[in-house]
């Protein structure tokens, strides 16, 4: 029997165990506090502690979400996880959640949308569950972006506090080739449980989805893929190819162009308006980016919500992050219409609606 109404029944996140702030990242290369600030709004960010795996994290935030849900891990019959992170190349995160959460031999998928996993997500998963594919789903967006970082062993021991011996010119030229990239990432997990309401009034409206990959190389990672061969080498390593490469004004341009434009595309979808939404989660990307979707929309700033300043860029968990800070703190309330959209590597971007 197909379902005509999925909605989120609870939610929860974790972060890795270092908090670190912009100060601690002027240790490793040559930046500020300020710079960051300014260019990203980023204030800290926390990285799991070494040997801390994606799927770690995807199964803490998992318990906390089931916890809030009232839900038992044996309830579960149907897992999806977005992570462009994974903890091996291959397979992929979601059947070590099922594993790590001691669960039966139900169906898991993993999708890779980067920063627009979430809206992705959000919509297979309501789709699976509308379809009957699952009664009970669970959805994890979780990242570990540390292992981009270019930093030496003893680079991490500075900048998580655990020494105070100067790091070498040479290790920190390296490190500042990239640091407009690294200072932005954060390793974070957030989850939701969606089943079928019978409540029409409340739960998942619609999708406004998009993917155009013609500017792929404006944001991608320059190496680990089969173009090459070997897919990974040791000239990649000396070059740094394992750190995303960014051109950031394209990014920025599409970001506060296409974001904007699919939370309109899905508002007329559903017959609403703008004027009907109490507010709109952004993937926390950059600060300014979020401030230029704002200005486009031309929303108060009590209708659009923002933390990248406490977590930094985590990818496909920014959103389910943001999504249950607001449940919890009563920014969002029973009723609420809520808007989500992302934009992310591929490039694929879009928004969805939710009435809570």
């Amino acid at each position: 029997m197909v379902q005509a109404h999925t909605r989120i029944y609870g939610s929860g996140f974790v972060t890795g165990d270092n908090c670190v702030k912009n100060e601690a990242l002027t240790r490793v290369c040559d930046t500020t506090d300020e710079w960051i600030r300014e260019r990203s709004g980023i204030e800290q960010r926390y990285f799991v502690n070494e040997g801390t795996a994606t799927s770690d994290l995807a199964v803490a935030a998992a318990k906390k979400a089931l916890a809030d849900a009232g839900w038992q891990a044996s309830d579960v019959d149907y897992i999806v996880v977005a992570t462009m992170t994974p903890d091996y190349y291959f397979p992929g995160v979601s059947s070590i959640v099922q594993a790590k959460l001691g669960l039966g031999n139900i169906p898991t998928l993993d999708i890779r949308q980067q920063c627009s996993g979430f809206v992705y997500g959000l919509q297979v998963s309501d789709a699976l569950v509308r379809a009957g594919a699952g009664k009970k789903l669970l959805f994890i967006g979780a990242e570990i972006h540390s292992g981009f970082m270019p930093w030496s062993k003893h680079q991490w021991d500075v900048a998580l506090g655990k020494s105070t011996d100067p790091v070498s010119q040479q290790d920190r030229d390296f490190a500042t080739k990239f640091r407009h990239l690294t200072v932005l990432f954060g390793d974070a997990a957030g989850a939701v449980c969606i089943a079928p309401t019978d409540d029409p009034k409340r739960g998942i409206l619609g999708f406004s989805l998009h993917t155009d990959g013609k500017d792929v190389e404006s944001l991608y990672v320059p190496s680990a893929g089969f173009k090459y061969r070997p897919y990974f080498s040791e000239e990649h390593v000396r070059e740094g190819r394992y750190v995303p490469v960014m051109d950031g004004r394209t990014v920025f341009k599409m970001a506060v162009t296409k974001m904007p434009e699919s939370v309109n595309a899905v508002l007329a979808k559903c017959e609403l308006k703008l004027d009907d939404v109490n507010l709109l989660i952004p993937h926390q990307a950059n600060l300014r980016i979020s401030e230029g979707v704002q200005k486009q929309l031309k929303l108060a700033d009590d209708r659009i919500y923002n933390n990248i300043q406490k977590y930094g860029n985590t990818t496909a968990a920014t959103i389910p992050i943001a999504y249950d800070e607001c449940r919890k703190s009563g920014r969002i309330k029973k009723g609420d219409l809520i808007a989500f959209t992302g934009l992310g590597a591929g490039f694929h971007w879009g928004a969805a609606l939710m009435r809570e």
